[in-house]
């Protein structure tokens, strides 16, 4: 199994900035994507951002030009730069991998952190 462990979440201001980081661990063979997701209450999680292991990346509309996503595939590791943050960021925001354990590729989620955006 994969163990997803997210940090960095907390309560910012308008403009403000936050880091989260995401570490992979357990039985991985390899990842071939990780991610961070979101989900606001009352709304479905949506994709932010995600970073594959040739280093190719990828970005919700709403995010581009304000999110960074980078990673460390020999780490296991990705973190989400997020800046000019907005109210309408706030969420739990989820780290996730597409990893291959032990035959076939699955998805893997964290235990998400909250994202609070508000004066």
């Amino acid at each position: 199994q994969v163990q997803l462990v997210e940090s960095g979440g907390g309560l910012v201001q308008p403009g403000g900035s936050l880091r989260l980081s995401c570490t992979a661990s357990g039985s991985i063979r390899s990842i071939y994507i990780m991610g961070w997701y979101r989900q606001a209450p009352g709304k479905q999680r949506e994709l932010v951002a995600t970073f594959t292991n040739t280093g190719s990346t990828n970005y919700a509309n709403s995010v581009k030009g304000r999110f960074t996503i980078s990673g460390d595939n020999g780490k296991n590791t990705v973190s989400l730069e997020m800046n000019s943050l907005k109210p309408e960021d706030t969420a739990v925001y989820y780290c996730n991998a597409y990893a291959l354990v032990t035959i076939v590729p699955a998805s893997y989620w964290g235990q998400g952190t909250q994202v609070t955006v508000s004066s």
